[in-house]
């Protein structure tokens, strides 16, 4: 019975011993008390006023002529302003907003957003001792969604600015905060994803992260586990108005860019090569002849650009810049962004199938643009296999549409391959299965040749921007 023991007994200490050890190899949560202490006082609440004056709509009326025995008439002499002297007041309303900051410089300067100070009249900031400064916002750049911040002060509590170069999706990060105006909240997350390119912001590669960020959370710092600030609290995603998951940071590296150069001369340069790009979906990689999908689609080449200077011509696929290959059409723009202004660049472009290198001087990012506007006119071209009809544009939609030559302008589009593409009336077809189109006999002559049970690309202008479609050629 012994002998039988034994081995039990064995077995059991074996058994402690294996669990003993599994418990020492398990990672245990992340401790954040320590960076919340040592941090927390270089995080600043921000507060906003925004003084709206409005005048009466109705001040220019008279009282109309009515009774004075109606019982409209005293009601409508006080609303009008015709009683003690017959003038409204001017109403000054206050417009307040919450949000966060973190300070850099001892001397005073600090990061925040862009939306948290834009419009204010006065900029308060309120330090983690209860001390308050009037601020004064040396500079603001709306493309990076960041403002450079100066108070009178010395000696202050600074943040460890870090680099966001060495994140890893999966890694814990911190964020210090005013959520709905609760000063220094701290949450914690892990880094979701890297280089997230958001519609309205295509020269910041953000940090995806799933900390709860808040209103209020805006402009704070986001740091990792050593205590650097990695990146800048800037935006969530969300359906509700509330945290839902999905909130995005601006890299540390981009925002201290954009303080430097605000400190400097008060305005942001970035480089510019002027062309409009899409993303290469797997059917539009199949009419390229690509293997995968990858690079960004040359949709447009605007006038008098660097990338026009240049030679590069839509239909064009950028695999690479500057030797950094491009996974996706949102990796150009803030590689490019970041050039220095007026030196070359080499863009490495997929063309006709082959792979070809192009210097290009990279130019100074313009101003922002208005929308251009839309055509269309009836027409008396008939449908095509593809079920779309044509017909040629005129002088004046031409310069409105700011195509000097080629195109055709989309009248009509029946059930077919065409509207299975995505093309609208509307639509200006510029190129099909990479040739200009230069005419409408000439694209009914493009059509009928197109080959059968194939996907063929499609460049089109659609308002101000231009873009590629995948269209399936029907059998």
């Amino acid at each position: 019975m012994a002998n039988l023991i034994a081995p039990v007994k064995l077995a059991g200490m074996l058994v402690l011993a294996c669990s003993a050890l599994a418990a020492k190899a398990q990672p245990g949560l992340p401790e954040f008390t320590g960076l919340v202490e040592k941090y927390s006082p270089a995080v600043v609440n921000i507060s906003t006023v925004q003084v709206r004056r409005t005048a009466h709509s109705l001040r220019n009326f008279s009282m109309p002529n009515l009774p004075e025995d109606s019982p409209l008439y005293d009601w409508l002499r006080r609303f009008l302003g015709e009683e003690e002297g017959g003038d409204l007041p001017d109403d000054d309303s206050q417009g307040r907003s919450l949000g966060s900051g973190l300070i850099f410089s001892s001397d005073g300067y600090i990061l925040t957003n862009y939306h948290v100070v834009d419009g204010a009249d006065e900029v308060i900031v309120r330090t983690n001792d209860r001390r308050e400064y009037k601020s004064e916002v040396i500079g603001k750049d709306k493309r990076s969604d960041i403002a450079l911040l100066k108070i009178e002060a010395t000696g202050l509590p600074t943040v460890k600015i870090g680099t966001s170069k060495d994140l890893k999706v999966g890694e814990w990060v911190l964020a210090i905060g005013s959520p709905f105006g609760f000063d220094y909240s701290a949450t914690a997350g892990i880094v979701s994803a890297k280089g997230r390119s958001l519609p309205s912001e295509n020269y910041v590669p953000f940090i995806q992260t799933d900390v709860a960020i808040n209103p209020g959370n805006s402009g704070g710092p986001l740091f990792n586990l050593d205590g650097d600030v990695v990146g800048v609290n800037s935006q969530i995603f969300s359906r509700t108005g509330g945290f839902m998951g999905l909130s995005f940071a601006i890299p540390i590296e981009v925002a201290m860019d954009v303080a430097q150069q605000l400190r400097a001369k008060g305005r942001v340069t970035r480089g510019w090569l002027g062309v409009l790009i899409q993303d290469v979906t797997r059917d539009l990689a199949e009419t390229f002849g690509m293997p995968q999908p990858k690079g960004a689609l040359v949709a447009q080449v605007l006038p008098n650009s660097p990338a026009e200077k240049a030679g590069l011509r839509p239909g064009d696929i950028v695999l690479s810049f500057n030797g950094k290959e491009l996974p996706t059409s949102g990796t150009l723009p803030p590689l490019v962004g970041i050039s220095p202004v007026d030196q070359a660049a080499t863009v490495e472009v997929l063309r006709s199938g082959k792979p070809e290198k192009i210097q290009v001087i990279i130019g100074e990012l313009p101003e922002e643009e208005g929308a251009m506007p839309a055509v269309g006119k009836p027409s008396i071209e008939k449908p095509n296999r593809l079920g779309v009809t044509v017909r040629e544009l005129t002088g004046d939609q031409r310069k409105s549409l700011e195509i000097e030559r080629d195109g055709v302008l989309v009248d009509d589009v029946a059930a077919g391959a065409a509207r299975d593409a995505g093309i609208r009336s509307g639509d200006v077809i510029l190129m099909l299965n990479n040739q200009l189109v230069k005419s409408t006999e000439q694209f009914r002559d493009l059509v009928k040749e197109l080959p059968a049970g194939r996907s063929v690309a499609v460049l089109l202008q659609r308002g101000s921007g231009r873009m590629f479609l995948a269209l399936r050629v029907p059998q």
